[in-house]
């Protein structure tokens, strides 16, 4: 009442008031917009996903009080891995003072790349989106964090090349990629063309519809045209389905090798033995062991809290939700050491704090990432961190890593990024960072 009074008493409505306490409210807290897609064909892959960064927000909050002192709130939106709807989702919470936005996929990453700049939110895109945005010269907002479609191409061509004996012994060899027909599966392309042309093996693109549950006509190419390799860009059920149709057609499971996106329990669950011998590359360990781990069972689920299933807690992409929560977590971390500790930070200095993290080893080991994920440093120059994956492989019943950590080759990544940095700039007429902007 005594609001409303003095209100009345200045000649000014209440209501008028409220947006006011509102934002004072909000600036108690930092604000997390989570979008999601836990609907549709792709929700087996992105409801775990979903789980692990909901899981670690309430663990910050239970275990530690929030990031020195400051709660984290939420809030999901869910996209059904549509752009438009993810577009719609952003526009929606963006307002609510967001710290970052994680897209969660390729096609709604492509849409707000150009927006973000005007919102001063930046935008997380761990092991995908827009390759090129590795160069924090040009793309100030975007961090592809841990991996981008070229360095997983990258990767996967250097393991095979390992397995054949050396690159020479490529030529002439046939790697045939079955890819989902969208940015995302058309990403990896212009790494694949250009180690096409340096080592002499064939490429063959074959194009999978979205959402991927008819391939029939995909896997009548791979069996006419016999490659010797078949690399997998798939999500959600598309995954499972081509695992099905290889065994249908007979192409051995050994031979083929998946993306990070298409190499987590539920691609192979419902496959079983079907699928045995598949590999895929992975960012990050898996199970129950990690600390952090440990913390979210006792803190989190023990307590009522868990956002999905226990037993779900330490798989694959349940883990990876936990990293890109975490990273976003130590950015705004980062930025309060510049900006003010206790404070409540903005997207602009949570965007400061992105492009200088210092992830040693020593640091994930105090954070409970011991043995989940490799150390991390951005620069402005380097916005993507780390480019370290290994290959696991599916054994019937579960994965287990079968290669050695594997590194993007940055003498014929850096060209790459460059120059797709440079066009970027040039259609968008922008000019590249001065090194006192680096500082800002």
């Amino acid at each position: 009442m005594k609001l409303k009074t003095l209100a009345l008493a200045f000649g000014v409505g209440a209501a008028a008031l409220a947006p006011v306490l509102t934002q004072a409210q909000q600036a108690k807290e930092q604000f997390f917009p989570l979008l999601v897609y836990r609907t549709g064909a792709y929700a087996p892959n992105g409801t775990p996903w979903a789980n692990g960064k909901q899981d670690y927000i309430k663990l910050i909050n239970a275990r530690d009080g929030g990031i020195n002192g400051v709660k984290i709130s939420f809030e999901e939106c869910e996209t059904g891995y549509a752009t438009d709807k993810g577009v719609e989702c952003y526009e929606r919470l963006k307002g609510k003072g967001a710290t970052l936005i994680d897209p969660q996929a390729t096609g709604i990453t492509f849409a707000l790349t150009d927006k973000v700049p005007n919102d001063k939110i930046p935008l997380i895109t761990l092991g995908y989106g827009l390759s090129a945005s590795q160069d924090g010269n040009v793309f100030k907002w975007n961090f592809p964090l841990m991996g981008s479609y070229w360095t997983a191409a990258d990767m996967l061509i250097q393991h095979i090349a390992k397995k054949e004996g050396g690159f020479d012994k490529l030529k002439g060899k046939k790697i045939a990629i079955v890819y989902h027909d969208s940015p995302f599966g058309k990403e990896p392309m212009p790494l694949l063309d250009e180690r096409q042309k340096m080592h002499g093996f064939e490429l063959v693109k074959i194009p999978v519809t979205a959402p991927g549950v008819e391939q029939k006509s995909a896997w009548l190419q791979v069996r006419q045209q016999r490659p010797d390799y078949v690399l997998l860009w798939g999500w959600g059920v598309m995954n499972s389905t081509a695992l099905k149709e290889a065994q249908a057609t007979g192409y051995p499971r050994e031979k083929m090798y998946g993306v990070w996106w298409s190499g987590a329990e539920p691609d192979v669950k419902d496959v079983g033995e079907g699928a045995k011998g598949y590999n895929a590359l992975n960012l990050n360990s898996s199970g129950q062991s990690p600390k952090v781990i440990q913390d979210i069972l006792k803190l989190v689920h023990d307590k009522g809290q868990g956002t999905g299933p226990r037993d779900e807690v330490g798989s694959v992409l349940y883990t990876r939700g936990l990293i890109i929560q975490m990273l976003g977590v130590e950015a705004v971390r980062r930025a309060q050491e510049r900006f003010g500790k206790g404070k409540v930070m903005t997207g602009e200095q949570v965007r400061w704090g992105l492009e200088n993290l210092a992830l040693d080893q020593k640091k994930l080991d105090a954070l409970g990432f011991a043995g989940v994920m490799r150390p991390l440093s951005t620069s402005c120059a380097d916005h993507m961190g780390s480019t370290w994956a290994r290959v696991h492989t599916w054994d019937g019943s579960k994965w287990s890593f079968t290669s050695d950590w594997l590194q993007a080759d940055e003498q014929i990544i850096k060209p790459m990024v460059k120059a797709g940095a440079d066009k970027y700039a040039a259609e968008k007429k922008l000019t590249r960072r001065t090194p006192e902007d680096c500082q800002s």
